[in-house]
């Protein structure tokens, strides 16, 4: 039985602050101290929405997306509390 993957969000090519936003609303929908996949373009995207998040209590780690030069993914974990 392979891994269950967590619910993604593909916000790539997305504004600022609509990004922000979008990740917000999907985070609503997934139970406290699970996990959201959200693609970002790199640079203010993803540090906007970085600080945002972080800011809120969220759990955000960034690492390198796996398909495209130039775009992150942020694994998040929304706060318990």
């Amino acid at each position: 039985m392979s891994p269950v993957r967590p619910p993604a969000l593909d916000l790539r090519g997305t504004p600022c602050p609509l990004n922000f936003i979008r990740t917000k609303l999907a985070l609503e929908q997934v139970p406290p101290g699970e996990l959201l996949e959200v693609d970002l373009d790199a640079g203010d995207p993803q540090q906007l929405v970085t600080q945002g998040l972080e800011t809120a209590g969220h759990g955000v780690t960034c690492v390198a997306h796996p398909e495209q030069e130039g775009a992150v993914r942020l694994l998040i974990r929304r706060h318990v509390g």
